[in-house]
């Protein structure tokens, strides 16, 4: 806990998890791996609520047409990488309005020492933090009402989102005990998201795949072609070494060792088991593999989302419909939130 602020009692609600992608770039293998195939896979497990982060990616200025064209192929991607409208909730974040207003009430709840302490603002801002957005700064305020608006329990997280967990966290405790509330809302808990997760750079295994890095040879992005996919796996920065025998010398490699995760990651195997078939071997017969694989398994994906990308009227519908749906959840909340502040009417 961020300060001397009792735990509430547990929660006793249902299950839910709730995740979210910002609409800001190109996706790439990195999120099919490390999100978007295990958004698909709790669908059946859990209840599930997955929306587009459009209010989050106007912390930093987006062209509108473009935004809302990343909008609809962020929801392409959900639905070529098998969430199902019918079972998952697939909607945009600003189509559901109880979200600013409970980040408002929750910017209230929170302390400022508590943001200070953030680091992604201080990655994100720079030197200049001054001419950043106060919604940049206010950003993991807004996550924590995207989450608790839900009162979702679980929550898929990276390394880089655990700290902002952690302080949505600390805001459903302190909202709890200032409106003597024990238990309304849940303290969400982090869901590990397993090998595969975290998928590296082509051009640098040391840093993560982004859609942000200027070489588009450093991922591959989830709308690449056949051809694409395999000329950046041939291209991708290796060392003249053979592949090692063990997952120790293996993790010396970063490089070595990103192209074997990506390799285990799509074909179901551990990281063990491909390289127990390739040690030994060279890039020139493991490369070809790899793409072999990839091309196999992300193919599928890339022309599934042409095809719901050439009718983005259907997405717009999927879009809605699951808006309306999330919001016979949120309206609730709110409403008790509301009553719990003092605020009069609905």
């Amino acid at each position: 806990m961020t300060d001397q602020t009792p735990a509430p009692a547990v929660y006793a609600g249902p299950d839910r998890v709730l995740s979210g992608v910002q609409p800001s770039g190109a996706l790439h293998l990195g999120n099919y791996l490390g999100a978007l195939v295990k958004f698909a896979r709790l669908q059946h497990e859990v209840e599930t609520f997955i929306f587009v982060a459009d209010l989050h990616a106007i912390t930093v200025w987006q062209e509108p047409a473009q935004l809302a064209a990343q909008t609809r192929e962020i929801a392409a991607a959900y639905l070529a990488s098998g969430l199902d409208p019918q079972k998952a909730a697939i909607f945009p974040q600003s189509a559901v309005r109880e979200h600013a207003e409970l980040a408002w009430i929750f910017n209230c709840v929170a302390r400022l020492g508590w943001l200070d302490r953030m680091t992604q603002f201080k990655e994100k801002s720079g030197k200049h933090k001054e001419r950043s957005s106060v919604g940049l700064y206010t950003y993991p305020v807004l996550q924590a009402a995207d989450i608790l608006i839900y009162r979702a329990t679980k929550v898929p997280v990276g390394d880089d989102q655990k700290q902002h967990l952690e302080l949505t966290r600390d805001i459903a405790a302190k909202f709890n005990h200032d409106f003597d509330s024990p238990g309304f809302f849940p303290l969400p808990e982090p869901l590990t998201q397993g090998p595969g997760a975290r998928v590296m750079s082509l051009r640098d295994g040391q840093a993560k795949m982004s859609k942000s890095d200027p070489s588009d040879l450093s991922r591959i992005n989830l709308t690449d072609d056949a051809d694409a996919i395999a000329a950046k796996i041939r291209k991708a920065r290796t060392d003249p070494e053979p592949l090692p025998d063990s997952l120790e010398a293996l993790a010396a490699r970063p490089e070595a060792d990103n192209l074997m995760g990506i390799f285990a990651a799509l074909s179901g195997e551990t990281k063990a088991e491909v390289l127990a078939r390739y040690a030994g071997q060279g890039f020139g017969a493991f490369k070809p593999a790899l793409a072999d694989l990839a091309v196999s398994a992300l193919s599928p994906v890339s022309a599934a989302m042409r095809s719901y990308l050439a009718d983005p009227a259907e997405i717009d519908r999927i879009l809605m419909a699951g808006a309306e749906r999330v919001r016979a959840v949120a309206e609730v909340t709110l409403k008790d939130v509301r009553a719990k502040v003092g605020f009069i009417g609905g």
